[in-house]
């Protein structure tokens, strides 16, 4: 039976990732260590998810540190023989907890990969790597494109149209720290990819989403809202009115085009933009009307005309390469039924 390990395998990313490989034969070993508590609070702990991922024979659990050299090194030998798949989904998700404490951001979401990535090259080359990167990689560059507000949302009908693409630039902007961390460890994954070897892929994410999501005020946009929504908590809207643009993407979409990649032919630290594209996109102030709908109530929110740093105005992602490489794969989940999950 093959092996694949998970980091985040709690998470939403990493949770879906998990219960599918499980549900097609793999033996997933999941690590996570409920750090989520750490960042976001109690109500943030992801440690109830293992209950699903435990009904399953094939899956073990390890509450391992990621950034700790020695467990890391110690279970990738574990399993060396049959590890066909690495996929590190773990992270400290959020640009502004990573200002609280940026040494730990640096930690998690930098030293962390190389010190995966270090184990995999040395024990596992044969290995497939992918790393969920994320947007915040292209800093507030994609600001700087020119916009025409409408009646609910911020828009772009030039060059960028369908989206941003995997070219963008990354240079010459304000990153958040957390996007400053990320981008390093996107990059390593290049590195070992195109000079080492290691059959590995980044995937540059945006919002990511579904009815497992446990979302927090500072991570997990639609999740967080349709709480407070439903629950007729106050929203907090940071600036640019409420027209801020996000495209929206399920977590089965995610798993389902990392499946594709590692079942395809070999490549070596590729880079694709992944989210739902222009069709999946929305305003702050959209999301919020379509779960007053769902839920038959009246959102409560507040406004600030300062908005996060680093944060983008409108960001939809450009899916053409990942499409016209991989041809099978396509969104399974449009906007409305993303937003129904929450139901």
């Amino acid at each position: 039976m093959k092996t694949i390990f998970i980091t985040g395998s709690l998470g939403l990313i990493g949770k879906e990732c998990a219960i599918q490989f499980l549900k097609n034969g793999y033996h997933v070993v999941g690590i996570d260590n409920d750090n989520r508590k750490t960042f976001f609070g109690e109500n943030a702990s992801v440690l109830k998810e293992l209950e699903d991922l435990s009904k399953y024979n094939n899956y073990n659990h390890e509450f391992i540190d990621i950034c700790d050299e020695i467990k890391i090194k110690t279970i990738i030998q574990k399993f060396e023989k049959n590890l066909f798949a690495f996929i590190h989904c773990a992270a400290q998700p959020s640009h502004d907890w990573a200002y609280k404490d940026p040494i730990k951001d640096f930690q998690i979401n930098s030293y962390a990969t190389l010190n995966i990535l270090k184990n995999i090259k040395e024990y596992v080359p044969q290995s497939w790597f992918i790393y969920m990167s994320t947007n915040k990689v292209f800093g507030d560059n994609p600001n700087k494109i020119k916009f025409k507000e409408l009646e609910t949302r911020f828009d772009h009908d030039g060059e960028f149209y369908n989206g941003i693409p995997e070219n963008f630039n990354i240079d010459f902007c304000k990153h958040s720290i957390f996007g400053v961390n990320k981008l390093y460890s996107d990059l390593i994954t290049q590195e070992y990819g195109l000079n080492l070897g290691i059959k590995s892929c980044i995937l540059r994410c945006g919002c990511l989403t579904g009815n497992h999501h446990k979302g927090a005020e500072l991570h997990g946009f639609l999740s967080y809202l349709s709480q407070c929504v439903k629950n007729e908590i106050e929203y907090n809207i940071f600036g640019y009115k409420g027209k801020q643009v996000r495209d929206n993407i399920h977590a089965y979409d995610v798993w389902s085009f990392i499946n594709e990649i590692i079942h395809g032919e070999n490549i070596y630290g590729e880079v694709f933009n992944l989210g739902g594209g222009r069709e999946n996109s929305l305003s702050v102030l959209e999301a919020i009307t379509k779960f007053e709908k769902l839920y038959n109530k009246k959102a409560i929110f507040k406004y600030t005309d300062i908005n996060r740093v680093g944060d983008h105005i409108w960001y939809i992602t450009n899916l053409n390469k990942a499409k016209n490489k991989y041809s099978n794969w396509k969104i399974t989940y449009n906007i409305d039924k993303i937003i129904n999950c929450f139901k």
